[in-house]
């Protein structure tokens, strides 16, 4: 089984190594996300090109910047769901080093190939610098999603690249290597999120033979759901949301009650991220691994919120 998947990923080698476009206007962005669940452990890393974090792009896009002057590397290690490492740099270039190949700072991602997925983050925790080493390596067990339009109308799109993966996770700074599931996609727009696309939540759930994710929009848009699995990748837009029970943050961000994905819940979430704008979340159960998010991108255009920012985030000047 493992052959013929091996030759299905060969044969579309050239689609698999290439990296879709990069953003080169005005508050355009793209950024390439991905997560691993191994054990007790799980991780997320994103390299970001007009980063959705930067207070600093925020302001310049609004004025001509472009978006790859505002790039940025995030990684976050959590333990039982407690945070142990959070890397947040920005930094003034990206440097494309092949098709499937792209750096920011001493960090880089590679679509190798055969399909393969590595994230290599070589930066500093924010905001005091401690040195962090951690690879993300992803082996697809599914072919790439097709690109989808979020919101009807509006340049924001989302791509699932490798939703259900083998994954290895390597944080060489702590002596920790783990195995597990890992999922990978891709965001990007033509605008700056906040200015007409409010925000989402999202959540993403590994079951025992397929991941399925959910994508709910505001405004009543009917929700997006992919599932990935044995059979390939289906993404479709399902009916129009149902209500469900919330609850506030500390910072009063409204969040789900309880995650769900693929009709079925994850369990009571557990907050392993909590902002003023942002939120992520996790819900284990039984044979069940759900990760999670909920934005708010007009909260974060207010001058008090980027203001805050600044200290979540490391400015590197040179790459």
């Amino acid at each position: 089984m493992k052959s013929v998947l091996a030759q299905s990923l060969l044969s579309g080698a050239a689609e698999s190594c290439a990296l879709p476009a990069l953003p080169d206007s005005p508050g355009a962005y793209r950024w390439f996300y991905a997560d691993v669940t191994a054990g007790p452990y799980s991780a997320v890393c994103i390299f970001m090109l007009g980063s959705l974090f930067s207070p600093r792009y925020s302001v310049a896009a609004r004025r001509g910047g472009h978006p790859l002057a505002y790039s940025a590397v995030n990684f976050a290690l959590y333990h039982q769901g407690v945070r142990k490492l959070w890397v947040l740099s920005e930094y003034p270039r990206v440097e494309l080093q092949g098709p499937g190949r792209l750096r920011i700072g001493r960090s880089t991602l590679t679509h190798a190939v055969d399909g393969t997925v590595r994230m290599d983050v070589d930066d500093g925790t924010a905001p005091w610098g401690r040195p962090v080493r951690a690879s993300l390596t992803l082996r697809p067990m599914t072919g790439r999603g097709a690109e989808v339009q979020l919101m009807p109308g509006l340049p924001h799109y989302w791509q699932p690249l490798a939703p259900r993966s083998e994954a290895t996770l390597d944080v060489s700074s702590l002596g920790l290597k783990a195995e597990g599931l890992g999922y990978h996609d891709t965001n990007h727009g033509q605008e700056l999120l906040g200015s007409r696309l409010s925000g989402w939540h999202w959540a993403r759930t590994h079951h025992a033979n397929h991941t399925v994710v959910d994508y709910h929009l505001p405004d009543g848009v009917a929700p997006l759901r992919m599932m990935a699995g044995p059979n390939g990748v289906v993404c479709e837009r399902g009916p129009k949301p149902e209500l469900r029970p919330t609850s506030l943050t500390g910072w009063g961000l409204r969040v789900p009650a309880r995650l769900h994905a693929g009709n079925e819940g994850g369990g009571e979430p557990r907050l392993l991220e909590s902002s003023p704008f942002y939120a992520r979340l996790e819900a284990r159960r039984d044979t069940l691994d759900t990760m999670g998010e909920v934005a708010d991108f007009r909260r974060f255009h207010s001058p008090f919120i980027r203001w805050m920012a600044h200290f979540r985030t490391r400015v590197g000047r040179t790459a």
